[in-house]
């Protein structure tokens, strides 16, 4: 893949925010400008006002839950969980601790979450700086192709996961546990819950967490749709 870094010559001069589209009404603003790299990811830039001095940067990669091979139950969301655990240029927690030494706080400028479909990875920066802007498309290809996947972390991260897991096991949940066979009948969607299998998170070999990284995080998936 190219770098994700030749966008910031796009962008280094928009101190507003960035936004990718989710819905045809947005598309279709006049102000709205689309392009698509020679690598083939797509971006979409759009000015707002507010936050001021704030740009919102977004990751979006086009493969969730119902991508997963029937051993990789849960690994489209463990693979996202990666991405804050140590990439090539980032080692480790290098990653937060450099973006809280900016003032971003994990949580409502630095998160991540995955769906049935897609993966998005959010990221709030200060335009004050281009530098810190650069460095925030940065970010962005570090989780585009460069997570380091240490098993050391892949481990200790498997402890984080299940304990989601068992965080969602409420009554509400169970009953739609029941309920999704008959909602999604004969789609993947009634038996890929994006927060997968205990067993799988539990015992999934590295490999077939990487490979899942390397099979669908690639530009032509890196789109909106």
């Amino acid at each position: 893949m190219k770098s994700l870094t030749a966008i910031t010559s796009i962008f280094v001069f928009v101190f507003t925010s960035l936004i990718i589209p989710q819905n045809q009404a947005l598309l279709a603003d006049k102000d709205l400008i689309t392009g698509t790299l020679a690598n083939g990811i797509k971006y979409y830039i759009k000015k707002n006002q507010k936050p001021e001095k704030r740009a919102e940067l977004r990751l979006f990669v086009n493969a969730g839950s119902t991508l997963e091979n029937d051993d990789q139950e849960g690994l489209a969301h463990f693979v996202e969980h990666m991405a804050f655990n140590g990439t090539k240029n980032f080692k480790k927690n290098e990653l937060i601790n450099y973006l809280e030494k900016l003032g971003i706080k994990f949580g409502p400028e630095l998160n991540a979450y995955t769906s049935f479909d897609q993966t998005v990875y959010m990221l709030t920066v200060p335009t004050d700086s281009v530098d810190i802007l650069a460095n925030g498309f940065k970010v962005l290809e570090e989780w585009a192709h460069n997570l380091s996947f240490d098993t050391l972390e892949i481990d200790k991260e498997r402890g984080v996961v299940i304990e989601e897991w068992r965080l969602g096991r409420s009554a509400d949940m169970r009953m739609f546990d029941k309920q999704l066979p008959i909602l999604f009948k004969d789609s993947r969607y009634a038996e890929r819950l994006p927060i997968g299998k205990k067993e799988i998170i539990e015992s999934a070999h590295y490999e077939t967490i990487i490979n899942f990284y390397k099979d669908w995080y690639r530009p032509d998936l890196m789109k909106d749709i």
